[in-house]
């Protein structure tokens, strides 16, 4: 089985495997990151939150729980499925895609863990930082949380092999055009799965030009999720403010 790469994200996080990939991504430092996040920005007690490409929603029900009228988006009908269980007043997920804008504003809109710069065309990247700006009420903040992609391109792990659940996954990460992209190999239930990643390798001068494009204007930008300044060469993550 192979999948179409022009939309591979649609195919790749729809099937179980991805989240069986995942799975032991760290809740502990996520809730630690969100707690951080809406001290700094100073949201309203109780005000709203959009979590823009939420996957199955660990983000979103964090915020929820700590407060916040939230709702989840994301493009993945399987993942917003899953969600929907831990809906409650204050809580709602649904399926979006994120270049269009949605049909609220919000007292923030946060786009999480690297999940910008898959579309092939860069008209959708740009109306999604557009449809985001839509998304805001006149006193919110937006959060990209981006992998600094330079220095993820010179950490870059060539190849390797994760055996998540009795599963091998074989692994290869190389740099195509202007894409990070990750070749994933594996036998399930008697049968082959190739699927690629392919994100944008978006750096902050990419970033400033689009937030210009669209008329948004950069307030802050981290390294990290405790907050600390931005270096290119060092920090692991691209996290920018802006309204």
């Amino acid at each position: 089985m192979s999948t179409d790469t022009t939309k591979w994200f649609t195919s790749w996080f729809d099937t179980p495997f991805y989240h069986i990939l995942y799975k032991d991504r760290d809740d502990t430092e996520a809730h630690a990151f969100m707690d951080t996040l809406t001290n700094y920005l100073n949201i309203p007690e109780g005000g709203s939150i959009l979590d823009l490409a939420c996957g199955k929603g660990r983000h979103a029900r964090y915020l929820n729980k700590i407060g916040y009228e939230v709702t989840g988006l994301d493009l993945s009908a399987n993942s917003i499925k899953f969600a929907k269980q831990f809906e409650n007043h204050r809580l709602r997920f649904e399926v979006h895609d994120m270049s269009k804008p949605y049909h609220k504003t919000f007292d923030a809109v946060f786009n999480l863990f690297t999940s910008f710069g898959y579309f092939d065309k860069d008209e959708d990247n740009l109306n999604t930082i557009k449809a985001i700006k839509t998304n805001l009420n006149a006193s919110g903040f937006a959060v990209i949380d981006f992998m600094n992609s330079e220095f993820v391109i010179d950490t870059l792990v060539p190849e390797e092999t994760k055996t998540v659940d009795g599963i091998d996954f074989h692994l290869k990460r190389y740099v195509e055009e202007d894409f990070i992209v990750k070749h994933i190999r594996f036998n399930a239930m008697g049968d082959d799965f190739t699927f690629e990643e392919r994100v944008r390798g978006f750096t902050l001068k990419d970033f400033e030009t689009l937030f210009e494009k669209a008329d948004v204007h950069l307030l802050d930008v981290f390294g990290d999720y405790k907050l600390n300044k931005f270096n290119p060469k060092t920090s692991e993550r691209l996290v920018m403010v802006f309204k």
